[in-house]
């Protein structure tokens, strides 16, 4: 099932989670320390992140390893350098505009003295 990434992540918890499992796999116990939530909810947000395909879970005997998958975060960075794309050059125009409008406003920068 396809969750969106956004609504996933729109979550501090599950956010909280994800930042904690940049440092690589962890058990959940591990998770629960680092986020400071009792293990039933960090369970429950790992259960959402696993539907969303956002982490990925591994056995290890009695344990259950947690992941984060990087597809999902590949298809948000592209999702965001798309949007960058359309800023940037608005953005740059609009530093050019004004660059050019504090000039004209600076008479030091005319080549006038006061």
């Amino acid at each position: 099932m396809y969750i969106d990434i956004f609504q996933t992540l729109s979550d501090p918890t599950r956010r909280r989670i994800v930042e904690a499992l940049w440092a690589g796999e962890q058990a959940v116990n591990d998770i629960v320390e680092a986020v400071d939530i009792q293990q039933s909810g960090v369970s429950r947000h790992l259960r959402i992140l696993h539907e969303a395909g956002v982490v990925q879970v591994r056995p290890d005997g009695q344990k259950r390893l947690f992941s984060l998958r990087p597809e999902p975060f590949q298809e948000l960075d592209d999702w965001i350098a798309n949007c960058r794309g359309l800023w940037e050059p608005r953005l740059d125009r609009f530093a050019a505009t004004l660059e050019r409008k504090q000039k004209a406003r600076n008479p030091k920068n005319r080549g006038e003295m006061k």
